[in-house]
């Protein structure tokens, strides 16, 4: 059966290959990284966005009710619509996963709203004009509509503030230096005019990347003009300079480009590269599985055969599969669980997995409560086919069975040894007296 995990499309087709679904003609505003900030982030406009990939049967069929929408809020709100296939890094931004997503740039442009309506040019309309009348409500009411962070003036300027840590001579090393975490550091001037210009870009990827990367890889800056000590200990002399530091390493010059879009993608780089691979829980209880999947977009469960069919060794074997492929899509963020054949049984039930056999792995988006089964092989390749296939939107899923999460049951923990048949009772038949026992023919 098709249907979504990720909320992707599985209906778009591979074989449909168009440019783009826009031109100049239209009012709807083709956007890419390199105008989204001044055309969308720094506009006091409504807007709404359209992330579609060329290849989505559905972004094709809404592609005329987007345009006539367009034409119809022509003045008073701006429509626009990004190809995030071919900018995965400004669709990655805004957490696109699926085709086609729309979303809308109200009061904080650094968090947009989903847009939840009908896909029909009067729903995409009323849906605009109802987002409208909330952002004139707020702008009634005095709430701010400005967004970023202010640093050079240390006002509150919106929800992304708090994201950038304002680093100092005096917590430079204890914060920076001393930390775990991956850090990028903008040493500014409050003069300087480029700063002003990167100031709302590097806002708005502080607070992407801090969600991305649960906080592993953060974003700071420094006012060199006041913090002279650690600036002039890394020979800062132009600004604004950007620099990566990592625990125990010198610090490397950030090369890359000024948008938003571009520092995530460096950030998500550096998590991708110092993250260690996720951990592989095994189910032993509810907990277990809940811990493990509510912070994740999709969680990889595997079903291993029976100790007793295997031993150690061959388990460790499928184990270390898993932790290959784990680390392999760390980056993803994925939860990785195990289970033994027989221990949870309602669980394969609602996966259907008894009927493919040992090993057997499912990929579980538990928010919309859709899986995917392992058809090929349980092997690196097999199992990074698959999942590649699920990452890009592919695939053959299914609702998990009744919507809701099987019961778990507790169970003890793998002791890491090999099992063990469990010994037979000894039966004393010394005093029984065999040639005595007789039988009625007629209870035979």
């Amino acid at each position: 059966m098709k249907s979504q995990l990720f909320g992707v499309s599985l209906g778009c087709s591979l074989l449909v290959c168009i440019s783009a679904f826009y031109s100049s003609s239209d009012d709807v505003i083709e956007l890419t990284p390199s105008n989204f900030n001044s055309e969308v982030i720094q506009s006091d406009s409504l807007w709404l966005v359209e992330f579609y990939a060329p290849w989505c049967g559905h972004c094709q069929n809404l592609t005329p009710d987007w345009k006539k929408a367009a034409t119809a809020l022509k003045g008073i709100v701006k429509v626009g619509a990004v190809d995030a296939d071919q900018h995965k890094s400004l669709g990655g931004q805004y957490g696109v996963r699926g085709f086609p997503t729309i979303k809308i740039f109200g009061a904080n442009k650094n968090k947009p709203e989903d847009y939840q309506g009908g896909r029909t040019s009067q729903a995409i309309v009323d849906g605009a004009m109802s987002a409208l009348r909330t952002l004139v409500k707020e702008r009634l009411s005095g709430k701010s509509g400005s967004s970023g962070y202010n640093r050079q003036s240390g006002g509150d300027s919106g929800g992304s503030k708090k994201d950038v840590v304002e680093l100092t001579d005096d917590n430079f090393n204890e914060m920076v230096l001393e930390s775990n975490e991956v850090w990028m550091v903008e040493f500014f001037a409050p003069w300087c005019g480029h700063c002003k210009n990167l100031e709302p870009e590097w806002a708005a990827a502080a607070t992407a990347v801090k969600e991305q990367t649960k906080g592993m890889v953060r974003l700071g800056a420094v006012d060199a003009t006041v913090h002279q000590g650690v600036s002039s200990r890394y020979g800062i002399r132009g600004f604004p300079t950007i620099k990566i530091f990592r625990k125990g390493e010198e610090p490397e010059d950030y090369q890359g480009g000024r948008s938003r879009s571009d520092i995530i993608a460096r950030a998500l780089d550096l998590f991708s590269d110092n993250a260690p691979a996720p951990e592989l829980v095994e189910i032993i209880n509810e907990d277990a599985l809940k811990k493990t999947c509510e912070d994740s977009q999709l969680c990889i469960i595997s079903v291993l055969p029976h100790i007793l069919d295997t031993g150690a060794a061959g388990r460790n074997s499928y184990l270390d599969v898993m932790m290959k492929m784990a680390d392999k899509y760390k980056k993803k963020m994925w939860g990785w669980l195990w289970t033994e054949a027989g221990a949870q049984m309602e669980l394969e039930a609602s996966l259907g997995i008894g009927g493919f056999g040992y090993p057997a792995m499912a990929a579980i988006n538990t928010r919309k409560m859709k899986f995917a089964l392992l058809r090929g092989s349980f092997s690196d390749t097999g199992i990074h086919e698959f999942l590649r296939e699920l990452s890009v939107g592919r695939g053959s899923t299914a609702t998990l069975g009744g919507g809701v999460m099987p019961k778990i049951h507790t169970v003890e923990p793998w002791d890491g040894k090999d099992g063990q048949l469990p010994e037979e009772e000894d039966y004393d038949l010394s005093d029984v007296e065999l040639d005595d026992v007789t039988y009625d023919k007629t209870e035979l």
